[in-house]
């Protein structure tokens, strides 16, 4: 069994979400931080669509994106970031509901490259619909302030 994650790995992760302008835009929220899993929230609004109503693409791809990074970075040591060197996203379903939801799973963490499994699911009235999966891969990279 994985031991819980330390109150100071959560702020490192909750400061670092905070931080991120694009998730501030998009109105995005965490919803769980676990050892190797982070499940990130993005409420609908209409400036989050495309033409037909559905959430747009690239939003969701920002938040399956954003939620295995930080996946990661649960398992990454005090003073490591990490970026993303590589995804690629299946949309499976239109995404059309009150809220989007994705779920980063650590697949493999290694010192340098970690792997995560990425889920988005689109949440209305209690139904869950799978509308995207992908695999990600992220770098270790020193810790070091925005420009």
């Amino acid at each position: 069994m994985t031991p819980p994650l330390s109150p100071r790995t959560i702020a490192r992760i909750e400061d670092s979400f905070r931080a991120q302008g694009l998730m501030r835009l998009l109105g995005a929220e965490i919803a769980a931080i676990r050892p190797g899993e982070v499940v990130l929230r993005l409420p609908f609004r209409a400036e989050l669509t495309q033409q037909m109503g559905y959430f747009h693409a690239g939003g969701t791809a920002a938040l399956a994106d954003s939620a295995g990074g930080y996946a990661a970075l649960t398992l990454f040591p005090e003073g490591q970031d990490v970026l993303t060197t590589e995804f690629k996203l299946n949309l499976l379903n239109p995404a059309q509901g009150d809220t989007l939801e994705a779920t980063g799973r650590v697949v493999k963490s290694g010192r340098t490259l970690s792997v995560c499994q990425l889920d988005v699911h689109a949440l209305r009235d209690g139904a869950r619909v799978h509308v995207a999966t992908g695999l990600q891969t992220l770098i270790g990279v020193a810790l070091r302030a925005p420009p």
